[in-house]
């Protein structure tokens, strides 16, 4: 089973500020506290084909995952997949970014999550917990976009 969790958030600051900000992925520590280490390569700016691998926290487990830019039109959308083998990944996922006034932005992220092995079993559980965290994912990305 796989399935999707999105967040939305406004952000005060020019869409190709944010969009910088969220292209950049190692900033992805600074709004999101399951990442504990992330690197990019190759180095130089985001493009069609970078990669990031990170490990990340989840449920008191470390898994190691690499994520593949497979869209990157700016200032407005970026898309990934997940390219690692856990027993749940990121099949897609992405930003969509919109103006909606001087100085301010509109950002949405998602990520559809699917099952593998025994992560189809478990698949349900993080979704839950994604969609329950979304709202509060969407305020960290504001808050650490409007920080930086």
């Amino acid at each position: 089973m796989a399935g999707q969790f999105e967040a939305t958030a406004e952000i005060n600051r020019p869409v190709e500020e944010v969009f910088a900000f969220l292209a950049d992925g190692t900033n992805d520590p600074k709004f999101s506290p399951r990442v504990q280490e992330i690197t990019k390569t190759p180095e130089g700016p985001t493009a069609v084909g970078t990669v990031f691998t990170s490990t990340v926290k989840d449920a008191g487990m470390k898994t190691g995952r690499k994520f593949r830019i497979t869209e990157f039109d700016a200032p407005h959308r970026i898309r990934w997949t997940e390219i690692s083998k856990n027993i749940v990944t990121a099949d897609e996922g992405g930003y969509d970014l919109e103006s909606t006034g001087p100085g301010t932005t509109r950002v949405r992220i998602f990520n559809v999550l699917e099952g593998h092995g025994i992560g189809k079993l478990l698949v349900g559980f993080a979704l839950g917990a994604a969609r329950k965290d979304a709202d509060a994912f969407g305020q960290r990305i504001k808050a650490a976009v409007e920080a930086s």
